[in-house]
């Protein structure tokens, strides 16, 4: 089942500014069918209030204290009272519901992205690996990459055209409005909050930007006529930018992009006070999407090769290697590596992961079947080359950008891994959903090593509702608290266990029917703390409760990207002492990507990844053998 879709970043507190300049993604002006097909959609609802707060509490009950269940019950009381502080948000909430296309929509975009002032690297941006292609030298890297260009533009076609089929859940059509965000835009840094630009609004882009050896070419795809380029003329486009951009003595300018939001808003500004550097920055931020023409990277053991390449897609490896080979506030940067490694790292505060994953299915298709068709010699213009002025300052602020990133990379743990046990297939054949199944090893796993549960965030798709994002499938339940105790205890009968397994199974899948539906308590207690915010009346206690700091501090943050490519999706962690957990179940196999940091010495990426495989393989285990006893 598509119930995760994506990921984001949850701010334990935030404040909102009246009147801070941000630019809320609306739908791409487009006629015909899209609105036809967005019109149609139902507005996300605003949750019963004493609904959420009774599931509020029941998620509490294996992550807090008894003692602090008890405090928070009656702070919860208080809230709840006939026309009390909650009662009043309840409807400040509904009544914004009735005047917005999205209550939810514009809150979010601010709170979650444009205002988190943590670098997009590692904190926000995922990566995405790729299987490994046939080559090994700079003429299959340019190869390969000239129709992984030809299969996006094939693929930006459809959205043009509005050809993209709409996609369904349950038999109810999604909102596609993030289709529409994902190519020709770009997160633009400020001091206090970024903005995000669309450019496919107005006059659409023309050219892609391409990134070698620290250096940005202007490409133009399309012929004068408005055809795209043929995958042989891109070839020798792509051919001409790599012998002009050999020499390696440049500034790697993009490195700036890596930095703390504040301290690359105030670099930006210092940047494109020069005519010359602004120029050169608008065209990488107009530009449809990017290719990162990858310098190789030292190789490592099959056994590491999978972490070694997803984190080249999180984070480029550090100063050192290709880190400096990025513009990480591009919505689309596509990875190609000389030694045959491929990704792509994206900028989140656009998309979730299914529309990346349907793009790069679709581009994958493409790679497969397009061929090097040798193409009518027309003369074709040269590249141009981005020019910089790099300035004392901008210098200075280039190198404080590589000592912080290296730092950050230092920091990071990441282990990815195939699971080959089984696949989706097999836990099918259970009658049991993979997803929640997963989630359940992944609460067991985690109760080894620490013998408690966390706080559990898995993204939920919103997108059955217009311009719906996300909402968080609570994966520490009062069932699986339940099973995990039972598991390793050798007082249970395995028939018991088996049994609480499918309750936790079970019920962690009932709650994803709620999520998706509007239901969920998250997103409805973000809601009524923000309009307690913006009511500027005094935050109420159950927003200053230790449990609510628990119940929102995500030890483990985890999201399911399931694509028909048999690629896998990273992320880093969204505390301290987290993990990141990501997973594309495919018929026979599992990918995962686990990270952690290492300054944290109670985490261990390999060390969860090891025992969610013995969880995975244990859980399936104890199914086989009851079910043996049975015949």
């Amino acid at each position: 089942m598509l119930a995760t879709l994506g990921r984001v970043m949850v701010l334990k507190s935030t404040s909102l500014r009246p009147g801070c300049l941000v630019r809320p993604i609306a739908p791409t002006k487009l006629p015909g069918r899209y609105f036809a097909h967005q019109k149609s959609l139902p507005r996300l609802p605003v949750p019963p209030l004493l609904q959420t707060l009774e599931r509020y509490l029941l998620m509490l009950e294996p992550i807090v204290s008894q003692e602090e269940l008890e405090h928070t019950n009656q702070l919860v009381k208080e809230f709840a009272q006939k026309g009390g502080v909650g009662a009043r948000l309840q409807a400040s909430l509904e009544r914004r519901a009735g005047k917005t296309e999205n209550w939810l929509s514009d809150w979010w975009l601010r709170t979650a992205y444009l205002e988190n002032r943590l670098p997009v690297v590692i904190h926000s941006s995922p990566g995405v690996l790729l299987p490994k292609q046939d080559y090994h030298d700079r003429q299959g890297q340019l190869r390969f990459s000239a129709k992984l260009i030809a299969g996006v533009l094939d693929f930006k076609s459809m959205i043009d055209n509005e050809t993209l089929p709409v996609e369904s859940l349950g038999g109810r059509p999604l909102c596609m409005n993030q289709y529409y965000q994902i190519l020709s835009s770009c997160r633009i840094p400020g001091s206090k909050s970024d903005s995000f630009a669309n450019y496919s609004v107005t006059k659409k882009p023309a050219h892609v930007t391409i990134v070698h050896n620290f250096q940005f070419f202007e490409l133009f795809v399309y012929n004068s006529d408005g055809s795209p380029l043929t995958v042989d003329q891109l070839y020798m486009q792509l051919e001409k930018i790599w012998h002009s951009s050999l020499q390696t003595n440049k500034e790697p300018i993009g490195i700036l992009s890596t930095g703390h939001r504040n301290s690359w808003a105030n670099a930006y500004n210092t940047l494109i006070k020069d005519k010359v550097n602004k120029e050169s920055v608008k065209c990488i931020q107009r530009s449809i999407f990017t290719i990162c023409l990858d310098a190789p990277v030292p190789k490592v053991s099959d056994d590491l090769y999978m972490s070694h390449v997803g984190a080249q897609m999180l984070h480029g490896g550090g100063s050192r290697w290709n880190s400096g080979n990025r513009w990480f506030d591009k919505t689309l940067q596509f990875v190609v590596g000389e030694d045959g490694s491929c990704g792509l790292v994206y900028e989140h505060s656009s998309s979730e992961g299914p529309p990346i994953a349907a793009l790069l299915d679709h581009v994958f298709e493409y790679c497969k079947t397009s061929e090097m068709v040798r193409s009518p010699m027309i003369p074709l213009a040269m590249p141009r080359k981005l020019r910089f002025n790099i300035t004392s300052d901008i210098k200075r602020d280039i190198e404080k950008a590589k000592q912080n990133l290296n730092m950050m990379v230092r920091d990071m743990d990441i282990k990815c891994f195939v699971f080959e046990h089984f696949g989706k297939d097999f836990v099918k054949s259970q009658r049991l959903s993979p997803d929640a199944y997963i989630q359940i090893a992944l609460q067991l796993a985690y109760y080894r090593i620490y013998g408690e549960q966390r706080a559990t965030y898995e993204s939920a798709s919103l997108r059955m509702f217009h311009l719906g994002r996300t909402d968080t499938i609570r994966s520490a339940s009062v069932e699986s608290s339940v099973f995990v105790r039972a598991m390793d205890n050798p007082q249970e009968q395995k028939q018991n266990k088996v049994t609480l397994m499918r309750q936790a199974v079970q019920a962690h899948r009932a709650y994803t029917d709620l999520a998706i539906k509007g239901q969920a308590i998250d997103r409805h207690l973000f809601g009524l703390k923000h309009q307690a915010i913006e009511d500027l009346v005094r935050i109420p206690e159950i927003f200053m409760d230790t449990s609510y700091a628990v119940a929102f501090h995500f030890n483990l943050s985890t999201s399911q990207v399931p694509a028909k490519a048999d690629c896998l999706m990273c992320f880093g962690p969204v505390v301290p002492d987290g993990y990141g957990v990501c997973y594309n179940p495919m018929d026979n196999h599992m990918n995962f990507s686990v990270s952690a940091f290492n300054s944290c010495a109670e985490t261990n990426a390999a060390k969860l990844a090891h025992y969610l495989e013995r969880a995975l393989v244990d859980m399936r285990d104890l199914i086989v053998q009851t079910n043996s006893s049975k015949l």
